[in-house]
């Protein structure tokens, strides 16, 4: 595609008013910091304190898991690897499924084991696998951090474990979770394990119960990850999808389980209430325009693609789409080249405009081409 077509592409849809986040006043939760995010749009929808660095506990193991799948992605490691637990691995404290050293797991289970268990031993484990130590894995951890943008982020560890005196440094935001959070579940592949409730390893000789009770309890629950220790508090990233909508709700430092569940339970219901996604896309398909003086005689017109739109439910009783297009166009076209827009409304409110551009290019008759089809055209006559 040509770059007038690709800057059409990255710049299709120019946002009016998008939702804005709400303010602490207008929903009451315990949770002294907290954020609801459309995993979709990564638009903020509420937050309360959600700057604040705290300590994350076993919610770190959301970019343990993160640039586990990446690494799993590039090729870098692989799904059929046997993931071989080193004294260090066994000999972490917390939450675990016991590993001896020297025992290997299957990929697939020690995935499983730290996201349904959260399992400090298996973590450590498989940041070993991606980077050769705990430590090499800790500064990706915090390259890949930086850029997502987690300014407020600095991990010290693959666990949340905060019983060392380093551990004091290992701190980050509700607003940083979420965006990680976000990033994982790009991942198709780990909702297979944030959904599990209940579940074994070890050929069914060591069961696994998820810490994430909203798995059992809430209707739509995708994941995401839970943890706790006595300095973190009760934290939580929880996501959840219902009628085509997936939210993540994040509370750092609840002083208890159930207040966390809660907190996080609140959040969602609010913006499953509250709010809805429009897709960018045609009430029909579109007719090819007519090219002059084109080796074609017409060009198909498509939508350049995006993603949806977060609106006010509120708003989706008025959602109208409108089509402007070229009657008529005079060759050369270029692959991507604007034909029209498809304007996307509530009421008068504009929400999106997309661009809808050439599938494909058109070059201008030559010529002797001309000559040729004039001649052509005489002798038929």
């Amino acid at each position: 595609m040509c770059k007038r077509g690709i800057s059409l592409v990255l710049a299709w849809v120019l946002l009016l008013g998008a939702p804005v986040a709400v303010q602490a006043a207008e929903l009451d939760i315990s949770a002294p910091s907290a954020i609801l995010m459309d995993v979709a749009t990564g638009t903020v929808l509420y937050e309360k304190n959600a700057d604040e660095k705290l300590e994350p506990a076993s919610v770190t193991k959301v970019m343990t898991l993160l640039l586990v799948m990446e690494a799993l992605d590039s090729g870098k490691i692989g799904w059929d690897d046997m993931v071989t637990a080193s004294d260090a691995a066994a000999a972490k404290g917390g939450s675990q499924i016991y590993l001896e050293p020297g025992e290997q797991l299957c990929m697939e289970e020690m995935l499983k084991s730290v996201v349904v268990a959260s399992a400090n031993d298996c973590a450590t484990a498989l940041a070993e696998h991606v980077a050769g130590s705990e430590t090499a894995f800790v500064e990706l951890m915090n390259r890949r951090a930086q850029e997502l943008g987690m300014v407020n982020t600095h991990f010290v560890n693959c666990t949340g474990l905060d019983d060392e005196p380093e551990a004091a440094e290992h701190l980050t935001t509700a607003r940083d979770v979420a965006i990680m959070s976000r990033e994982l579940l790009q991942h198709d592949e780990i909702r297979r394990f944030t959904t599990i409730w209940m579940d074994t390893v070890r050929d069914g000789k060591f069961g696994l119960s998820n810490t994430n009770k909203l798995v059992r309890f809430y209707d739509g629950t995708t994941g995401l990850k839970t943890g706790y220790t006595s300095t973190a508090g009760h934290c939580l990233s929880a996501s959840a999808e219902r009628d085509g909508i997936e939210l993540l709700a994040v509370v750092l430092h609840c002083d208890s389980s159930p207040h966390r569940f809660e907190s996080a339970k609140a959040l969602l219901d609010y913006g499953f209430a509250n709010y809805a996604l429009v897709n960018p896309d045609l009430d029909g398909p579109l007719e090819a325009i007519g090219v002059k003086l084109g080796v074609t005689s017409t060009v198909n017109p498509i939508l350049s693609a995006g993603q949806p739109i977060l609106i006010d439910k509120s708003m989706q009783s008025s959602i109208t789409r409108e089509v402007t297009m070229q009657e008529e166009l005079e060759a050369p076209v270029e692959q991507g080249q604007q034909l029209g827009t498809l304007s996307i409304r509530a009421g008068d409110r504009v929400l999106a405009e997309i661009p809808i551009v050439a599938e494909d290019a058109v070059p201008r008759l030559t010529f002797w081409q001309v000559v040729k089809k004039l001649l052509s055209a005489v002798c038929m006559g």
